[in-house]
């Protein structure tokens, strides 16, 4: 990570410079000057580095399984199965969550593929990704926003996974229970030791790249889904072969059928956040069809797997003793042999930290490197979004309703405006049509310039829609409106947008193999 790779110029081509040998300890100024040379375009510092370049398209090795075991893990997180569970409390029976999920999942299907194939034909991370529509410099808000909640996020969902490590410590070691007592900046001794153990792990195989992120995530897909569907079966036994199919509060008639709605829709917003950045993966993928295989056996396929199981553990559950449970880790906790508990706990430790690295640790990496590009790469970048996750202290948010709801719902709220512009821009406006190189140019004259780099159109676009969102969101008499809440704030966006935008713009497809770096970094 900390050697920039070689640009896309060949050596051997004689009509451009020979700079495989100046890479290996090229400042970013150097790296800016070969690729000017290498695409006759003005490169800027500001707007390139060897993480922000795009990615050639030999050698990427995102194939349909590495995108698939993304799923495999990001939709069995435990987060996801509080959320399933929770349709089970409202009401819903075992079909009616199925149909739900799987709504949800045709959606995402069809919303992932357009957001992925933007990352195939580009190779581009979505902080530049965003400067087709906001511009070189307005992009910085599209990237910020996506970032400032993902880096609180992976606070949060550290703390989580640490609580679990916590469970695991003291049922292998009983008299740990004792630093689990006292109070340091709210948290115990040993939930402090559980945390800071869990977040230099983290930090650690980021700081490797995405490439060690691919294959930990290749790692940890199987694991999950093994151990998932061994708890399920273990609590359809303990019910004796037999589930309940719904709770005591059924729901019938228009409420079940709004329900089921509204939870698809959930399930969309759930993912809002990754469906912009899904590029960040997707620019190494060998394909357009390893994107779709990937999405297919990963979204529709493996979210209805994922429903069973929710389904088992629920009613399984309900059927044993007639409570509710909240997640899976309820179960583990109730599991009588240490070893079979400390081997679960285990599971959902590396599913958790496998989580927090695809959604919530890359896309503030690639944030902060776009704000700063000559003082960070991705390996610093990384060091400074894990440090703000610690210094939030983010065990505090988590308890406090009010920064949950308030702060990171607000932001959340404003990320399918986002996701509603750069759609529309890319997909209806361009039709795909993209000048790669003049995303990294300053020039007054590039096509991404606008105005003083930040393109108005798109802003103007994003603000009904944002008004839209927050009303939605925190309004009460428009709550009945909050599970669609991310349709209505993309759609407008997105309208606005179609309407608004500048349709004599010449438009220019141009590949980026010319500063393209290996994506193997």
């Amino acid at each position: 990570m900390q050697t920039p790779p070689p640009v896309g110029v060949d050596a051997a081509d004689l009509t451009a410079p020979s700079v495989a040998a100046t890479h290996l300890s090229a400042t970013v100024e150097d790296l800016c000057k070969e690729a000017s040379l290498a695409s006759g375009q003005p490169i800027s510092p500001s707007l390139y580095n060897a993480d922000l370049a795009p990615t050639k398209r030999a050698g990427r090795n995102w194939s349909g399984y590495s995108i698939f075991t993304l799923w495999a893990n990001d939709v069995h997180s435990l987060g996801n199965y509080a959320f399933a569970i929770g349709l089970f409390a409202l009401g819903l029976g075992g079909w009616q969550i199925l149909l739900a999920l799987g709504i949800g999942a045709a959606l995402l299907f069809g919303l992932l593929n357009l957001s992925g194939f933007m990352g195939v034909k580009t190779g581009v991370p979505f902080p530049v990704m965003s400067r087709i529509s906001f511009g070189i410099r307005g992009a910085q808000i599209a990237a910020l926003l996506r970032g400032a909640v993902a880096v609180a996020w992976f606070g949060i969902q550290t703390y989580l996974a640490s609580v679990v490590f916590r469970v695991m410590l003291v049922a292998m070691f009983p008299s740990l229970a004792d630093l689990d007592k006292d109070s340091v900046l709210g948290l115990s001794t040993l939930g402090w030791v559980a945390f800071l153990i869990l977040w230099v792990v983290q930090l650690a195989i980021v700081s490797f790249g995405m490439e060690m992120i691919r294959k930990y995530e290749a790692f940890a897909g199987p694991v999950i889904l093994a151990t998932m569907a061994a708890i399920a079966v273990w609590i359809f036994i303990e019910a004796g072969g037999a589930i309940a199919w719904t709770s005591d509060k059924a729901l019938e008639g228009p409420e079940m059928w709004l329900t089921i709605f509204a939870g698809g829709a959930l399930w969309v917003s759930i993912y809002g956040t990754f469906v912009l950045n899904f590029c960040d993966f997707t620019r190494a993928a060998v394909s357009k069809k390893a994107v779709v295989r990937g999405n297919f056996w990963g979204i529709p396929i493996n979210m209805l797997v994922f429903g069973a199981i929710v389904v088992v553990m629920a009613g399984g559950q309900f059927k044993i003793n007639g409570t509710i449970i909240e997640s899976p880790s309820d179960i583990v906790q109730t599991i009588p042999n240490t070893l079979f508990l400390v081997l679960a706990c285990l599971a959902l430790l590396i599913l958790t930290i496998a989580v927090n690295l695809m959604a919530n640790f890359v896309a503030p990496v690639y944030a902060l490197t776009n704000l700063f590009p000559k003082r960070l790469n991705f390996r610093r970048a990384a060091v400074v979004s894990a440090v703000i996750g610690l210094v939030i202290l983010p065990w505090n948010l988590y308890n406090n309703p009010l920064v949950i709801v308030y702060f990171l719902g607000g932001l959340g709220a404003l990320l399918g405006p986002l996701f509603g512009v750069v759609m529309a821009d890319y997909w209806l406006i361009r039709r795909g049509k993209v000048n790669v190189p003049e995303l990294y140019t300053a020039s007054p004259d590039g096509a991404y310039f606008y105005r003083n780099g930040v393109n108005p159109r798109a802003i103007t676009a994003m603000v009904p829609a944002a008004v839209v969102a927050l009303l939605i969101a925190f309004v009460p008499a428009l709550a009945s409106a909050a599970p669609f809440a991310w349709f209505f704030a993309a759609g407008i966006a997105a309208a606005v947008y179609y309407f608004v935008a500048d349709r004599n713009q010449k438009l220019e497809d141009r590949d980026g193999e010319a500063i393209a770096v290996a994506s193997k970094h």
